[in-house]
């Protein structure tokens, strides 16, 4: 009997420590979820921001700004076009490690635009505004280059797909277009081929309209 309750116990002990760690993993995610939103909004506010700046104002200020959309614009549709290619093509983990080490290099030229969107000295501002240009372009020209690399390479994946793809249709339509029998005398001796299969219901496609319901009137 004593055995029977040790037993109990500790399925009971191994159904709390289960659930208590599928509870952390759940408030975890839905954590992450939340942090991932609000990054999401708050950088979408810095972009509106910047972008109303760029317009609203003149000189050194509204260059920084621009500078700023610039760099962030590249850098984010770079990080996107990899990561998501990356989950297929792992031939594009080098790219992304590359991609991140130029990421450090973009967070430290965002800092230093951002904090002299706050310089009072506009001379000094003025001055300073070719080396940020330069270091701006020299960025995106390189996140860039990684994004379009990366799209040329998915692209012409999918168009060797689609060629094999094309011939192989050419190849079945052709055999598919043989159901006559052979003329003349030795037609009789040949065994005569099943009869065709009809289709059955074929398959929707999501870019299918739904049939239209016919008329009752």
């Amino acid at each position: 009997m004593e055995a029977v309750i040790i037993v109990i116990a500790l399925f009971f002990l191994a159904f709390v420590v289960l659930g208590a760690y599928a509870t952390v993993k759940v408030v975890g995610a839905a954590k992450r979820g939340v942090d991932r939103t609000i990054g999401q909004a708050r950088r979408t506010v810095e972009d509106h921001t910047l972008r109303a700046k760029s317009f609203a104002q003149v000189g050194p200020a509204a260059e920084l700004a621009q500078l700023r959309l610039t760099l962030r614009t590249s850098m984010r549709a770079t990080q996107e076009a990899l990561y998501a290619g990356a989950a297929e093509d792992e031939s594009l983990k080098e790219s992304v490690g590359l991609f991140e080490r130029l990421s450090v290099h973009g967070r430290e030229l965002d800092a230093d635009l951002k904090r002299l969107e706050s310089e009072p000295d506009r001379a000094t501002l003025a001055a300073r505004l070719p080396e940020l240009r330069a270091r701006t372009e020299q960025i995106a020209k390189s996140a860039d280059a990684l994004r379009w690399a990366a799209r040329d390479r998915a692209r012409r994946f999918a168009d060797d797909d689609l060629g094999a793809l094309s011939a192989q249709i050419d190849l079945e339509a052709d055999a598919l277009r043989h159901w006559t029998a052979p003329a003349g005398p030795r037609a009789a001796e040949e065994p005569v081929p099943p009869p065709i299969t009809p289709p059955g219901p074929r398959r929707g496609h999501p870019w299918q309209k739904n049939p239209r319901p016919e008329s009752t009137t």
